[in-house]
């Protein structure tokens, strides 16, 4: 393991801007080169926070190894490409881009010049996907419920790419089997970009995923189910809990021979220091990209199919006078 930090400058000094800049600045790895945001006074205000000055994108890139992109998803990008062509590391925030060839441009970028390029999908380095992952082999059927309160944050973008992506990583995570077929409907409520939204994903090993997203409900709630050909697992994000029926597991479940019920919990953890801790290793001691320019590419591929198959709903309805 190097002994040496790794200067980062931030691009985007936003609410997560923020945040990736306190996490750098507290780091034992890595050192704040810099922030960077059109708005100067609050770069000035977050680095004045984080202990670094506010530059400009140029002598940024200049006074940085890597770089975090924390920008509003449409300059993704643009910001991503100039650090990768002038020799940064790069960890930039989901979705990778706008684009599908926005998307390959910036994994080609990276590979041809050999440098770190991770997708900041951040429920892949949460406790809950840890406890998740390989305890429910080839899932069958996956439900996933994520709604919350509205928010302005994040609005700029469609609930699709704001939440519903998060699942979607997950769920491509869980599901080793290409996208077949999506349906999908939503509505834009308090924001010019759909708010709430539905969508079933059927991939061609035959597995099927229904996945609700909504930035306008009353109360929060994430939560999701999983079926397999040997067990259920139902899992509550919230409080931190899950139940598996499944075989040869836990205690006996009455009545249904061979099988158990088993009830896990875990305790959160820091998952953006994770994600950092994660992207350091890479950029360091060439330890492997967690979450790479690949994996960004299929969650952006499926939100991008939910959103072409939803505004085909959205046509049907208006031809046949459900939707104005």
């Amino acid at each position: 393991m190097s002994g040496r930090k790794l200067r980062i400058g931030i691009a985007g000094a936003g609410h997560f801007g923020r945040y990736h800049a306190l996490k750098v600045a507290a780091s034992e790895r890595a050192e704040l080169a810099g922030i960077h945001d059109p708005d100067e006074e609050r770069a000035r205000a977050i680095g004045w926070e984080a202990g670094a000055e506010s530059l400009s994108f140029e002598a940024l890139l200049a006074a940085s190894e890597a770089m975090i992109i924390a920008a509003p998803a449409e300059a993704h990008h643009g910001l991503a490409s100039a650090a990768l062509r002038a020799g940064k590391h790069v960890l930039v925030e989901k979705p990778i881009a706008s684009t599908l060839a926005q998307a390959d441009e910036l994994a080609a970028l990276a590979a041809e010049r050999g440098l770190v390029l991770q997708v900041g999908h951040l429920e892949r380095f949460s406790a809950a996907y840890g406890a998740l992952a390989g305890r429910m082999s080839s899932p069958l059927y996956i439900e996933a419920t994520r709604i919350a309160p509205y928010k302005p944050r994040g609005t700029d973008v469609s609930v699709i790419l704001d939440l519903m992506i998060h699942d979607l990583d997950l769920i491509l995570a869980l599901v080793d089997s290409p996208i077949d077929t999506v349906d999908a409907v939503g509505a834009a409520v308090a924001s010019a970009h759909e708010d709430i939204a539905n969508a079933r994903i059927r991939f061609t090993s035959g597995a099927v995923a229904t996945i609700t997203a909504s930035r306008v409900s009353a109360r929060t709630e994430r939560r999701m189910r999983l079926f397999a050909k040997d067990g259920y697992m139902a899992v509550d994000f919230a409080n931190r809990a899950a139940t598996i029926v499944a075989r040869d597991r836990g205690k006996p479940v009455p009545g249904v021979e061979g099988f158990g019920i088993e009830e896990i919990s875990w305790q959160d953890q820091d998952s953006l220091a994770a994600e950092h801790a994660a992207f350091t290793a890479s950029v360091l001691d060439g330890a492997p990209v967690l979450v790479d320019a690949a994996a960004g590419r299929r969650a952006l591929a499926a939100a991008l199919a939910v959103m072409e198959a939803m505004s085909a709903a959205q046509a049907r309805m208006r031809a046949s006078g459900l939707l104005t």
